[in-house]
């Protein structure tokens, strides 16, 4: 049994081992593949995995021999799973594997726009401490969160786990989900609409998968009710928010600042807006990055291969 993996680096540079999976059949890893070769690469494998290399139904055809398609994310938009279903090929995702690594991430980018330590630390460095006449300075306002209201969009377990995190900074908690656990809900905790949650929040936090029902749900309009001192952070993803409609909000002065992991190209453009707009911070979707959360991904995909072979799948994902 041949198995492939098509872009093995983000999830794998060197630190882990690919052992689990190499022990189940003849294996080959590749750092990144082209669109070009993703059939040449598959070839007759029957097991392949992927991250963020695209498996279409044009790929599928190609490949007779593919039985199984093991996704390194939790996300699949990756791979035509209609087209995987008609020919009863398997396709498995990991769906829980960076819950507490992507919250404290959303945390890191809350509190660096508060707070903005890496200029302050740069300019330190860059010898502006030195020079000032005070004992102390800050290049922009710095920010309390106790007391102020944290706005989470997508209340699954990375919300939560965010939640969790707000409450403990002191801040009350709204959160919007179509399926709400009125369980979670607490003095410091409530469920509320989205137009009062962006219209009531301090600092509102995407953590909602992407369907083509909320593409784009953070536009102008949306916007427009947020608050001019709000934050807005994005570690889901990034079609979520139409990237020009926040751009001209912050170049304009009404929302405080954004950060996002995530934009609705990766990697950007030369000419995305949000690279240039105000107070707005940007990272190389890097939130599920940890060792530990790799470490647990590598570990559930190779628990998805071995079910899949013991004929008992786990982890499928539906059309």
């Amino acid at each position: 049994m041949k198995i492939v993996v098509l872009d093995g680096y983000t999830l794998n540079p060197g630190d882990l081992s690919w052992e689990g999976l190499a022990a189940q059949g003849e294996f080959a890893v590749h750092d990144r593949t082209a669109p070009a070769d993703v059939v040449a690469r598959i070839g007759e494998a029957e097991i392949v995995f992927t991250n963020k290399t695209e498996i279409s139904r044009r790929v599928i055809a190609a490949c007779p021999a593919l039985r199984f398609i093991g996704v390194l994310a939790t996300g699949y938009n990756v791979v035509d799973v209609a087209a995987a279903a008609e020919r009863g090929i398997v396709v498995a995702n990991i769906p829980t594997y960076g819950t507490a690594s992507v919250a404290q991430f959303a945390a890191a980018l809350m509190l660096e726009l508060c707070h903005h330590v890496g200029p302050h630390a740069e300019s330190v460095r860059a010898g502006e401490w030195g020079r000032n006449p005070d004992w102390c300075y800050w290049l922009s306002p710095l920010v309390e969160l106790s007391g102020k209201t944290l706005g989470i969009v997508g209340f699954g377990r990375i919300g939560q786990a965010f939640a969790r995190i707000g409450q403990a900074f002191g801040m009350q908690v709204l959160a919007f989900d179509a399926f709400e656990n009125k369980s979670l809900e607490s003095s410091s905790l409530h469920y509320c609409g989205l137009e009062e949650l962006l219209a009531q929040s301090d600092i509102v936090s995407l953590h909602c998968p992407l369907f083509e029902s909320n593409r784009g749900m953070i536009d102008a309009r949306a916007l427009k009710r947020m608050k001019p001192t709000a934050f807005l952070i994005n570690a889901s993803r990034g079609p979520l928010i139409v990237e020009q409609d926040l751009a001209d909000a912050l170049n304009e002065g009404r929302l405080a600042g954004a950060a996002c992991d995530v934009l609705s190209s990766e990697p950007p453009a030369p000419d995305n807006p949000l690279l240039r707009a105000r107070n707005c911070l940007v990272t190389p979707h890097m939130a599920w990055g940890t060792r530990e959360a790799r470490a647990r991904m590598m570990h559930i995909a190779v628990g998805n291969l071995a079910a899949f072979l013991a004929g008992a799948p786990i982890n499928v994902v539906q059309s």
